[in-house]
């Protein structure tokens, strides 16, 4: 670990100009000092956190929340003055969606609120409704014989071999990257090519069969229920202690097949009713949902904005930085990935607020649809830079040097993932080196995937990645009831933004691009 003073004796022994040198990578000391100043001492990202998740709310891909969003995030770029602020289509989205009401609770045996949302894209109750609790066993299609003309106006709940009792857990919901595992992912050696997972899954080829069963008879159910016009399903979330994980449970497609009205319901009150129900009781559930779509413009966009580069040569050429901003509606999206976007915006403020005249553009990006397949980024890669499909290079394609993404939560930046870059190595660890007190010093040749920097390195652009500490990401925040302003660090977001905004600073000012891998050959398309 190199010690701040270490730093500041090179930089004096070493160059007149502040500038310091590991691996031949020149790192300016003076820059990094005002960065520090502003992003440690001077950061506004507790201001911007409170925008977009405590005033704007859950911003759901197409729904009136990430137009907001979009909207305030225009505003707050062009009175930063950013240039070139814009919303900028990326394609074919699909209906928006959003809950206007939400009320459920068990009446008998003894009243009890019920935690849980509606899925996403799924119809409301048409007004209050109040019913006896069905209990629906269907191992086989064939045997939703016996339900048929029972069911109307009914709230049912579905028999399953997924739905499995709670166990304490008595490991940590919040956790950091320990000095052993940092040094591990540092360790680690590039992944030989066409190393993956075996055929078949995890589980192998009878696993999968057996999943693509269940998939098939719970389709059935669905259909025999939307059929029967039942008044409401109480599906099962995955969670425990009172947090439940959010999915869409239906088609965002503006044709999309009608589907019948769906709770995700906590994992402790769907067993408290499915346990009565299994033993004979009678329960009755109260509920009213009301839903909007929104079909009227079906497109997606994604928030651009811009520093200016400077330099005669290299004003042309980009870097780029963002995370997306779109996120499920059952929180406000704090951690995935509102905390992505504020560290982003951040770090433009904070360059702004230096007065840096970048040599390079510096280009950001608040992606839209990530959460449905990284649609934002994927349709922005493909109109500007190369299409992986065809791998027909676009002119945009020569001039990017790279593009770095935050997306995995409140944590603080430890490293970076090279995505099997090792050419930039060295780079990185001189733009590291400064920040070895705030815990960031580990570059690994790793790859890292699930978010937008992929779209990136589909089509052989330098997209990175940071590593940053879990904290309670994967087990209490990501698509929960309880991703919300409160699970944000302030320390850790300040050290994020301060860290990427000294690689920014350096990408757009050193004499080269990023050094890119070898060009990807095209890929069959998605479907």
């Amino acid at each position: 670990m190199i010690k701040k003073f270490t730093i500041g004796a090179i930089a004096i022994a070493f160059s007149f100009n502040a500038f310091t040198v590991f691996a031949q990578e020149a790192v300016n000391a003076e820059a990094v000092k005002k960065i520090r100043a502003e992003g440690l001492d001077k950061s506004k990202v507790m201001d911007i956190a409170f925008q977009i998740t405590d005033v704007i709310g859950p911003r759901l891909a197409n729904s009136p929340g990430i137009k907001r969003g979009r909207d305030w995030a225009v505003k707050y770029f062009t009175d930063l003055g950013l240039k070139n602020v814009k919303q900028e289509s990326w394609g074919d989205f699909g209906k928006g969606w959003s809950v206007e009401k939400y009320y459920a609770a068990t009446t008998a045996p003894f009243y009890r609120p019920i935690i849980g949302y509606p899925k996403a894209w799924t119809p409301g109750t048409n007004g209050p409704i109040k019913s006896e609790v069905i209990l629906v066993k269907a191992d086989t299609v064939t045997d939703l014989e016996k339900y048929k003309g029972k069911l109307a106006g009914k709230i049912v709940v579905i028999e399953s071999v997924m739905v499995q009792p709670l166990k304490n857990s008595y490991t940590p919901d919040v956790v950091r990257h320990t000095d052993e595992k940092l040094a591990e992912m540092a360790a680690a050696e590039p992944a030989a090519p066409g190393q993956g997972r075996p055929a078949g899954g995890r589980g192998g080829n009878n696993q999968m069969a057996m999943m693509m069963r269940m998939r098939q008879n719970r389709a059935a159910i669905n259909e025999m229920l939307l059929q029967e016009k039942v008044g409401l399903i109480l599906t099962y979330a995955r969670g425990n202690y009172g947090t439940f994980f959010t999915s869409n449970g239906a088609s965002y497609a503006v044709d999309a097949k009608p589907v019948a009205p769906e709770l995700e319901v906590s994992a402790e009150d769907f067993l408290h009713i499915l346990r009565l129900l299994r033993g004979g009781e009678k329960v009755e559930v109260e509920a009213e949902v009301k839903t909007t779509f929104y079909p009227q413009d079906p497109k997606g966009y994604n928030v651009i904005a811009e520093i200016p580069g400077t330099d005669k040569k290299l004003k042309d050429e980009i870097v780029m930085l963002g995370g997306h901003f779109d996120s499920w509606h059952s929180g406000t999206g704090a951690t995935d990935n509102a905390a992505g976007s504020i560290v982003m915006i951040e770090v433009m403020r904070i360059l702004k607020a230096i007065d840096f005249k970048p040599k390079r553009t510096i280009r950001i990006a608040l992606w839209d649809a990530e959460e449905q397949g990284l649609h934002g980024s994927r349709g922005y890669v493909k109109q500007h830079f190369a299409d992986p499909t065809k791998m027909e290079l676009l002119p945009e394609h020569s001039k990017l040097s790279a593009y770095y993404n935050l997306d995995n939560g409140t944590g603080a930046v430890r490293g970076i993932y090279l995505q099997g870059n090792a050419s930039a190595r060295d780079i990185f660890q001189a733009w590291l080196n400064p920040f070895a007190d705030l815990g960031a010093k580990t570059v690994t040749i790793s790859n890292t995937g699930g978010t937008d920097h992929q779209a990136y390195d589909a089509v052989g652009l330098p997209g990175f990645q940071f590593i940053q500490d879990p904290m309670d990401y994967n087990t209490r925040t990501h698509h929960t009831n309880q991703d919300t302003y409160d699970r944000l660090v302030e320390d850790d977001l300040k050290k994020s933004a301060t860290i990427i905004a000294s690689f920014v600073y350096h990408t757009s000012e050193r004499a080269d691009k990023i050094p890119r891998k070898e060009l990807p050959k095209p890929v069959a398309p998605r479907n």
